[in-house]
């Protein structure tokens, strides 16, 4: 796994770009992008909240190739809960699952959980490490 400091849309067209979800969903089945890397992939291509919502309700809070270059990697229940460790490590190895089934060569994953879901980096970097290998590249703004 590397590290990087920077804006993840750099890498757009350059890799699959990683957002963290919930399971949330509206009332008319569209998922809940509402914060960081998840709504700007909301902004940029509105039809993503219909693609998750889809799977979501078909399939459950699970990661998911969205299509664009865009996968989602759930990190809380829902949009209004905190983030779960539990959840975080469950999604680090189903990307890995996927990205290996896929044959990606470069994933680019936020700090999941650590920006608005406000948790300290040193929790979920030993969740990922397992599963995440050279082939991912955890990015992340500087502060100010």
């Amino acid at each position: 796994m590397l590290e990087a400091l920077g804006d993840i849309w750099e890498h757009a067209g350059q890799g699959i770009i990683v957002i963290t979800s919930s399971g949330s969903l509206t009332r008319d089945g569209r998922a809940v992008l509402g914060r960081g890397v998840a709504r700007q992939a909301a902004l940029r291509f509105p039809d993503i909240v219909d693609r998750l919502g889809r799977l979501l309700a078909e399939q459950g809070s699970h990661v998911f190739d969205l299509g664009d270059g865009i996968v989602s990697f759930p990190v809380e229940e829902s949009a209004w809960s905190l983030p779960d460790l539990r959840i975080i490590a469950r999604s680090a190895q189903e990307l890995r699952v996927l990205a290996d089934a896929a044959g990606w060569r470069r994933i680019v994953v936020p700090r999941p959980g650590c920006g608005g879901g406000g948790l300290a980096w040193h929790e979920v970097k030993p969740l990922l490490e397992p599963w995440f290998d050279e082939r991912f590249v955890v990015i992340h703004q500087a502060e100010g």
